[in-house]
């Protein structure tokens, strides 16, 4: 063996040997693989590259996709990319910009076309990065969610739902990005803390010289205001339910009405009512029959209903100018300091306006209680167990889903006249069928679905998980998954959580590129301790780092003193069999702790097996050992007993570093991989199939 382990040298070289193989792909598999194991991964965006994110969840996938294939299971990852339609669309945007034109310019055919030519060029990043984080997935299955047979599944799902009714338009709040020219989901909206001013504006009491005082952080949109709203338990206000107030500048008449949504904490504990630029508020206005006055627009511009002397300033210049009026008019009671959270897109960071908008719903009437049902019973495990009652909590709350988005790259709206396209979400909640060719009944289908096993992180858990649960109820009638594992999130060495705004955002290829990828992988492991989320520590890193010398200089020295040579039969010690004992322990409870998802503990068990009982322990007890030598007098009585017990010591040693290896490819595949082939016993096959 080589002194040293160059990853930068080895890990192309096993990774090629992999995929020669054809053991990535469940139908090449020996014949003891039998039981299916599914895993999809969850498809990352094709405009982007791996984060810290992904590179934990894969390599947690990757982990017990290699304990199974090794177990005897006919393992399936499935690897693919989401067509990301608001991102890959700002990205090409963004190209087209640069060249002094806009999508408009090019129009929908012309900017489709420059969109598939940005996909061919640069849409393979992940795919390389995801093979460099060394993950077994069959590649002959890689799908894309604009593939033309997912287009097929995209459209049969949206027939399925329209012929039954369920889909339909309607007016609602949306997250409005006024750069995009879009409606965006809650995942894509970037909250930030902010310091503003709250403002106190006195409402007059129609027929009194009293008035109301309401606070507000957007008084701005005061002009839309048809109603003020208090709380029934609020005592303060309680006598004025039912009271009309006068809008002012708009001099509007607005009743004052009781709300039990309404936070009796907040500001005076009366609030404003903007049923077109508000969700709250839309609903508050549902369940009062209030009307609706749209005074921004989606360009982020004040409308004709704002008033003659508002329109057409932008949001920002008619609050300057609605705060000079309020001041001229004497009702601004009061201004103060106040930190609230501030929405913007997170694709192009311009502030997301809430706005009342024509969109497609698909209604949850019927599909949430069945997703519910399923869970009750049982047919989906959660980890942590808490997800099962927030999964079920949700849906018990939900609303109809906007699976409309104002894009041209993404799945059309399969309808007549109808230019917007489906939320991404929409055709990501079909992943786990329609990547193994539903509605066709292909072989695939039947043989890898439902799948094992879905992880995500905490954040699309609600997103993509809770629908992929109810789409895949409705569509195939079975759970698309049997458990579902929710992993920590990785946060910045501050605690706060990654973000490209804030600059924090840690590059897996880097990191690979510097500790290799066992050691990077080992290192994200060995952080994973429960559900809690963490901070990002690059010292664990340099610590998995460590670890893959000291395996690869241990795994050295086992095989260089191993004699083929000697054929004596081994006498075991009682230390010897002590050993093989402990050995067993190990292998017993390093299986029981990845069942569990306890990844920090099965991590730490083999990383002090290894290096302090393997390495420094019974290594150098072998020593003396190993060290004996026959003389010209072989047959001696010394001699015999030396040679025995010689053999004993490699024999256990060789056994240990065999067993430890398999126990940690799941977690560091290329060291272990690199080493196996070098061990001096046959027949000699891949570490990755071999039975754990």
């Amino acid at each position: 063996m080589e002194s040293r382990f160059d990853h930068k040298a080895i890990e192309p070289k096993i990774y090629h040997w992999w995929e020669k193989s054809g053991f990535f792909n469940p139908d090449k598999l020996p014949s003891r693989h039998k039981k299916p194991f599914t895993v999809m991964i969850a498809p990352p965006n094709v405009t982007g590259h791996l984060h810290v994110g992904h590179a934990l969840e894969n390599t947690l996938h990757d982990l017990l996709i290699r304990k199974r294939r090794m177990e005897g299971y006919r393992t399936l990852f499935l690897p693919g990319k989401d067509h990301a339609g608001i991102a890959a669309q700002y990205v090409v945007d963004r190209e087209i910009r640069k060249e002094g034109k806009s999508r408009i310019d090019l129009g929908r055919e012309k900017f489709l076309e420059r969109m598939w030519q940005w996909m061919r060029e640069n849409g393979d990043a992940i795919d390389k990065e995801s093979r460099a984080l060394g993950l077994s997935c069959d590649w002959s299955r890689k799908r894309f969610t604009m593939d033309p047979e997912y287009q097929k599944s995209v459209k049969a799902a949206f027939d399925h739902y329209y012929k039954k009714g369920w889909i339909y338009r309607g007016k609602r709040i949306v997250n409005w990005c006024t750069r995009c020219q879009t409606a965006i989901s809650d995942l894509e909206v970037e909250y930030r803390e902010e310091k503003s001013k709250l403002w106190y504006i006195r409402y007059p009491l129609k027929g009194t010289g009293k008035a109301i005082v309401v606070a507000t952080t957007r008084p701005e949109t005061m002009l839309g205001d048809t109603a003020v709203a208090v709380n029934p338990k609020n005592a303060r206000w309680k006598s004025l339910i039912g009271k009309i107030a006068i809008l002012p500048i708009q001099n509007r008449e607005i009743p004052i009405v009781a709300d039990k949504e309404v936070d009796a904490d907040f500001g005076t504990g009366a609030v404003k009512v903007t049923p077109a630029h508000d969700s709250l508020d839309f609903e508050i206005a549902q369940r009062h029959n209030l009307p609706l006055y749209q005074i921004i627009n989606e360009r982020g511009r004040m409308t004709r209903e704002a008033g003659p002397r508002f329109e057409g300033k932008s949001v920002s210049e008619a609050r300057e100018a609605v705060l000079n009026e309020l001041k001229k008019l004497g009702v601004l009671e009061k201004e103060e300091i106040y930190t609230h959270r501030v929405g913007y897109c997170e694709r192009c960071s311009t502030i997301i306006e809430p706005l009342i908008s024509d969109q497609w719903f698909l209604s949850m009437k019927k599909l949430a209680p069945k997703a519910i049902k399923a869970v009750e019973k049982g047919e989906i495990k959660f980890y942590p167990t808490q997800q099962k009652r927030l999964f079920i909590r949700w849906l018990k709350q939900v609303k109809d889903w906007n699976i409309s988005r104002q894009l041209w790259w993404g799945h059309k709206i399969p309808l007549k006249g109808v230019d917007d396209v489906l939320d991404t979400w929409f055709s990501s909640a079909l992943w786990p069928f329609a990547t193994l060719g539903w509605p066709k009944k292909t072989k695939s289908l039947k043989t890898f679905y439902p799948t094992d096993l879905i992880s995500s992180a905490k954040e699309i858990f609600y997103l993509w998980i809770v629908r992929m649960v109810f789409s895949g109820l409705e569509m195939t009638g079975k759970v698309p998954f049997r458990t579902v594992y929710t992993h920590p999130t990785i946060l910045d060495s501050k605690g706060r959580k990654m973000s490209k705004s804030l600059g924090n955002v840690v590059d897996p290829m880097v990191m690979i590129d510097k500790y290799g990828t066992d050691g990077f992988r080992f290192g994200l492991v060995w952080q994973v301790a429960g559900t809690q989320d963490f901070s990002w520590d690059e010292g664990a890193l340099m610590a998995g780092r460590k670890f893959t010398t000291k395996i690869w200089n241990a795994s050295r020295f086992v095989i260089s003193n191993y004699d083929k040579k000697l054929k004596t039969k081994p006498k075991y010690t009682k230390a010897d069999r002590e050993n093989l004992k402990k050995l067993k322990e190990v292998k017993k409870q390093v299986t029981i702790d990845i069942e569990k998802f306890k990844f920090h503990h099965a991590a730490e068990t083999l990383y002090h097996y290894f290096w302090h009982t393997f390495a420094d322990k019974i290594i150098e007890e072998a020593k003396p050992r190993l060290s004996a030598s026959a003389s010209t007098f072989a047959k001696a009585s010394a001699d015999k007993k030396a040679m025995a017990d010689k053999a004993a010591a490699q024999a256990v040693l060789l056994e240990i570093l065999r067993e430890s290896l398999k126990m940690l490819h799941p977690f560091m595949p290329y060291v272990t991989e690199e080493i196996w082939g070098k061990l001096p016993t046959k027949p000699k096959k891949l570490l990755m199939i071999e039975k754990w």
